[in-house]
Protein backbone atom coordinates (compact mmCIF):
# COMPACT_ATOMS: atom_id res chain seq x y z
CA UNK A 1 0.00 0.00 0.00
CA UNK A 2 3.03 2.19 1.13
CA UNK A 3 4.92 1.62 -2.14
CA UNK A 4 1.44 2.65 -4.32
CA UNK A 5 1.29 5.73 -2.45
CA UNK A 6 4.14 6.85 -3.26
CA UNK A 7 4.01 5.62 -6.77
CA UNK A 8 0.61 8.16 -7.59
CA UNK A 9 2.33 10.88 -6.28
CA UNK A 10 2.81 13.62 -8.76
CA UNK A 11 6.49 14.87 -8.46
CA UNK A 12 8.06 17.82 -10.37
CA UNK A 13 10.64 15.81 -11.37
CA UNK A 14 12.80 18.92 -12.42
CA UNK A 15 15.61 20.92 -13.97
CA UNK A 16 15.68 24.69 -11.09
CA UNK A 17 18.83 26.39 -10.96
CA UNK A 18 19.81 30.12 -9.88
CA UNK A 19 22.80 31.58 -10.78
CA UNK A 20 24.02 35.00 -9.11
CA UNK A 21 25.46 37.88 -11.46
CA UNK A 22 26.84 41.19 -10.72
CA UNK A 23 23.82 43.05 -11.21
CA UNK A 24 21.23 40.43 -10.12
CA UNK A 25 20.03 36.94 -9.51
CA UNK A 26 18.63 34.66 -12.33
CA UNK A 27 16.00 31.96 -11.23
CA UNK A 28 14.48 29.50 -13.79
CA UNK A 29 12.81 25.71 -14.01
CA UNK A 30 11.25 23.27 -16.37
CA UNK A 31 7.16 23.01 -16.42
CA UNK A 32 6.82 19.12 -16.42
CA UNK A 33 5.65 17.23 -13.89
CA UNK A 34 5.34 13.36 -13.36
CA UNK A 35 3.50 10.19 -11.25
CA UNK A 36 5.73 7.38 -10.46
CA UNK A 37 8.53 8.61 -12.61
CA UNK A 38 6.43 7.37 -15.43
CA UNK A 39 3.81 9.54 -16.77
CA UNK A 40 3.66 12.60 -17.75
CA UNK A 41 0.78 14.22 -15.67
CA UNK A 42 1.21 17.78 -16.77
CA UNK A 43 3.53 19.83 -19.61
CA UNK A 44 2.64 23.32 -17.92
CA UNK A 45 3.24 23.58 -14.22
CA UNK A 46 5.17 27.04 -12.73
CA UNK A 47 8.26 25.45 -10.88
CA UNK A 48 9.84 29.11 -10.40
CA UNK A 49 7.27 31.14 -8.80
CA UNK A 50 6.96 34.89 -7.08
CA UNK A 51 5.58 34.37 -3.67
CA UNK A 52 5.58 38.11 -2.83
CA UNK A 53 6.94 41.60 -4.01
CA UNK A 54 10.69 40.50 -3.03
CA UNK A 55 10.97 36.79 -3.65
CA UNK A 56 11.14 34.25 -6.26
CA UNK A 57 11.11 30.44 -4.69
CA UNK A 58 11.56 27.22 -6.64
CA UNK A 59 11.39 23.35 -5.94
CA UNK A 60 12.00 20.22 -6.17
CA UNK A 61 10.30 17.17 -5.24
CA UNK A 62 6.23 16.25 -4.58
CA UNK A 63 4.23 18.55 -6.49
CA UNK A 64 1.70 18.70 -3.97
CA UNK A 65 4.60 19.34 -0.73
CA UNK A 66 6.00 22.13 -3.25
CA UNK A 67 2.70 24.23 -3.61
CA UNK A 68 1.18 23.78 0.47
CA UNK A 69 5.52 24.85 0.73
CA UNK A 70 5.30 28.26 -1.58
CA UNK A 71 1.67 29.09 0.05
CA UNK A 72 2.90 28.58 4.00
CA UNK A 73 6.31 30.84 3.01
CA UNK A 74 4.23 33.23 1.77
CA UNK A 75 1.77 33.28 4.85
CA UNK A 76 4.30 32.74 7.56
CA UNK A 77 6.79 35.61 5.93
CA UNK A 78 3.41 38.12 5.98
CA UNK A 79 2.58 37.48 9.70
CA UNK A 80 6.07 37.96 10.23
CA UNK A 81 6.25 41.22 8.76
CA UNK A 82 2.79 42.15 10.42
CA UNK A 83 4.08 41.38 14.07
CA UNK A 84 7.62 42.75 13.96
CA UNK A 85 6.44 46.15 11.03
CA UNK A 86 9.53 45.31 9.33
CA UNK A 87 10.45 43.12 6.00
CA UNK A 88 12.05 39.89 6.50
CA UNK A 89 15.56 39.81 4.55
CA UNK A 90 16.26 37.06 2.44
CA UNK A 91 18.06 34.94 4.48
CA UNK A 92 15.51 35.05 6.98
CA UNK A 93 13.01 33.66 4.40
CA UNK A 94 15.60 31.36 3.40
CA UNK A 95 15.70 30.34 7.12
CA UNK A 96 12.27 30.23 7.26
CA UNK A 97 12.21 27.34 4.21
CA UNK A 98 14.75 25.83 5.94
CA UNK A 99 12.81 25.51 9.57
CA UNK A 100 10.00 23.98 7.67
CA UNK A 101 11.44 21.38 5.62
CA UNK A 102 13.59 20.39 8.96
CA UNK A 103 9.85 19.72 10.77
CA UNK A 104 8.66 18.41 7.60
CA UNK A 105 10.75 15.39 6.82
CA UNK A 106 11.00 14.18 10.63
CA UNK A 107 7.39 14.00 10.85
CA UNK A 108 6.08 10.46 11.37
CA UNK A 109 4.86 9.99 7.37
CA UNK A 110 4.15 7.02 5.26
CA UNK A 111 5.11 9.49 2.82
CA UNK A 112 7.56 12.08 4.20
CA UNK A 113 7.30 15.60 2.69
CA UNK A 114 10.73 15.88 0.90
CA UNK A 115 11.23 19.00 -0.53
CA UNK A 116 14.58 21.07 -2.31
CA UNK A 117 14.12 24.68 -2.19
CA UNK A 118 16.52 27.73 -4.04
CA UNK A 119 15.05 31.27 -2.42
CA UNK A 120 16.30 34.47 -3.92
CA UNK A 121 15.32 37.89 -3.22
CA UNK A 122 16.56 41.41 -2.71
CA UNK A 123 16.72 43.17 0.50
CA UNK A 124 15.37 46.67 1.61
CA UNK A 125 18.66 47.77 1.44
CA UNK A 126 19.05 47.40 -2.65
CA UNK A 127 20.96 43.60 -1.87
CA UNK A 128 20.44 40.52 -3.65
CA UNK A 129 20.84 36.99 -2.41
CA UNK A 130 20.34 33.70 -3.52
CA UNK A 131 19.93 30.38 -0.97
CA UNK A 132 20.08 26.74 -1.35
CA UNK A 133 17.72 24.65 0.69
CA UNK A 134 18.31 21.13 0.93
CA UNK A 135 15.55 18.98 1.85
CA UNK A 136 16.91 17.94 5.32
CA UNK A 137 16.55 21.12 5.83
CA UNK A 138 20.38 22.98 5.71
CA UNK A 139 20.09 26.64 4.62
CA UNK A 140 23.13 27.55 2.62
CA UNK A 141 23.97 30.66 0.56
CA UNK A 142 25.01 30.78 -3.00
CA UNK A 143 27.73 32.62 -4.45
CA UNK A 144 27.42 31.42 -7.81
CA UNK A 145 24.88 29.36 -9.19
CA UNK A 146 23.04 25.82 -7.81
CA UNK A 147 20.50 23.76 -9.37
CA UNK A 148 19.61 21.79 -5.59
CA UNK A 149 18.65 18.37 -5.95
CA UNK A 150 16.37 17.92 -9.39
CA UNK A 151 16.62 15.18 -11.63
CA UNK A 152 17.89 17.53 -14.23
CA UNK A 153 20.91 18.87 -11.84
CA UNK A 154 24.11 16.16 -13.68
CA UNK A 155 22.81 17.88 -16.80
CA UNK A 156 23.34 21.27 -15.89
CA UNK A 157 26.38 21.58 -13.43
CA UNK A 158 29.25 20.48 -15.96
CA UNK A 159 27.60 23.10 -18.51
CA UNK A 160 27.16 26.12 -15.66
CA UNK A 161 30.96 25.14 -14.63
CA UNK A 162 32.19 26.16 -18.43
CA UNK A 163 30.56 29.10 -18.76
CA UNK A 164 29.48 30.66 -15.29
CA UNK A 165 31.50 33.95 -15.10
CA UNK A 166 31.87 35.71 -11.66
CA UNK A 167 31.16 39.11 -13.86
CA UNK A 168 28.41 38.29 -15.88
CA UNK A 169 25.41 40.49 -16.12
CA UNK A 170 21.57 39.24 -15.49
CA UNK A 171 21.23 39.62 -19.28
CA UNK A 172 24.11 37.19 -20.02
CA UNK A 173 22.69 35.03 -16.95
CA UNK A 174 19.24 34.43 -18.49
CA UNK A 175 21.35 33.29 -21.78
CA UNK A 176 23.13 30.43 -19.59
CA UNK A 177 19.97 29.66 -17.98
CA UNK A 178 17.83 28.67 -21.50
CA UNK A 179 20.78 27.05 -22.47
CA UNK A 180 21.20 24.82 -19.35
CA UNK A 181 17.16 24.59 -19.83
CA UNK A 182 17.57 23.36 -23.17
CA UNK A 183 20.23 20.90 -21.96
CA UNK A 184 18.50 18.80 -19.34
CA UNK A 185 14.94 19.04 -21.08
CA UNK A 186 16.81 17.32 -24.33
CA UNK A 187 18.48 14.67 -21.67
CA UNK A 188 16.31 14.39 -18.17
CA UNK A 189 13.39 12.26 -18.30
CA UNK A 190 11.78 14.49 -15.54
CA UNK A 191 12.19 17.82 -17.05
CA UNK A 192 10.67 19.31 -20.08
CA UNK A 193 7.94 21.18 -22.22
CA UNK A 194 8.53 24.83 -21.05
CA UNK A 195 10.69 26.96 -19.26
CA UNK A 196 10.35 29.88 -17.06
CA UNK A 197 12.90 32.89 -16.47
CA UNK A 198 12.81 35.27 -13.37
CA UNK A 199 15.74 37.94 -12.80
CA UNK A 200 15.98 39.54 -9.65
CA UNK A 201 17.43 43.30 -9.27
CA UNK A 202 17.58 45.90 -6.99
CA UNK A 203 14.41 47.27 -8.96
CA UNK A 204 12.62 44.52 -8.57
CA UNK A 205 11.57 40.97 -9.82
CA UNK A 206 10.55 40.38 -13.64
CA UNK A 207 9.68 37.31 -15.45
CA UNK A 208 11.81 37.43 -18.87
CA UNK A 209 10.84 34.23 -20.54
CA UNK A 210 8.08 32.03 -20.09
CA UNK A 211 8.12 29.53 -23.18
CA UNK A 212 6.40 26.26 -24.03
CA UNK A 213 8.49 23.13 -25.69
CA UNK A 214 6.09 21.23 -28.21
CA UNK A 215 6.92 18.43 -30.17
CA UNK A 216 6.78 18.50 -34.13
CA UNK A 217 7.29 15.94 -36.82
CA UNK A 218 9.43 16.30 -39.44
CA UNK A 219 9.59 14.24 -42.79
CA UNK A 220 13.56 12.84 -43.24
CA UNK A 221 15.13 13.18 -46.28
CA UNK A 222 15.96 10.61 -48.30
Amino acid sequence: MEQELRDSMLKTGTTVLGIVCKDGIVMAADRQVTAGGKIVMSKNTQKVVQVNDYLVVSWTGGAADAQRLGKLIAAELKLKQLKSKSRPTVRQAANLTGSISYENIRKPSMIPTIVGTLVAGFNEDGSVELYTVEPAGGVYKVDDYDANFGSGMPYVLGLLERQYKKDMTVKEGVELAKEALKSSTQRDVGSGYGIDVFTITKDGIDKVVGQKIESSFTDEKE
